[in-house]
C-alpha cells in the first residue's frame, strides 16, 4: 500500500519560513518524480514545485520566484520543500504527489499517488 505522509506545515508570519517533508512508503521511491501542489479554499489545486527521480531537474510554479526549494533524499524516501519569504497568499493545504517514470509535471492528473496534505497558514 502506497503512502505519502506530509508534515511540517503550521502557522507562520509573513516573511517567515517553513520546511515541508513528505515521506513515501510502499513504492520504489527512486523511480518516481515527486512534486508539491497546494490548494487554497475556493481555488483550484496548483503546482508548486517538482523534482525528477534523480534530483537533477527542477520545476517551479511561476509564483515561487526563487522563494522555495525542492529537494529529495532517495535513501530516506523523502522529498522536501523549503519555503522562505512566505506571503499571506501562500496559505493553503500543501500536497505531496508521486509520478512513476516521468519528469515532474505541473498537471495534477499526471500523478499516481497523493498524500493527505499539510496545512500552511501565513498571517500578516
Amino acid at each position: 500500500q502506497v503512502q505519502l505522509v506530509e508534515s511540517g506545515g503550521g502557522l507562520v508570519q509573513a516573511g517567515g519560513s517553513l520546511r515541508l517533508s513528505c515521506v513515501a512508503s510502499g513504492l520504489t521511491f527512486r523511480t518516481y518524480a515527486m512534486s508539491w501542489f497546494r490548494q487554497a479554499p475556493g481555488k483550484e489545486r496548483e503546482f508548486v514545485a517538482g523534482i525528477n527521480w534523480a534530483g537533477s531537474i527542477f520545476n517551479y510554479g511561476s509564483f515561487v520566484q526563487g522563494r522555495f526549494t525542492i529537494a529529495r533524499d532517495n535513501a530516506q524516501h523523502t522529498v522536501y520543500l523549503q519555503m522562505n519569504s512566505l506571503k499571506v497568499e501562500d496559505t493553503g493545504l500543501y500536497y505531496c504527489a508521486a509520478r512513476r517514470l516521468g519528469d515532474a509535471s505541473a498537471r495534477a492528473s499526471a500523478y499516481d499517488f497523493w498524500g493527505q496534505g499539510t496545512q500552511v497558514t501565513v498571517s500578516s
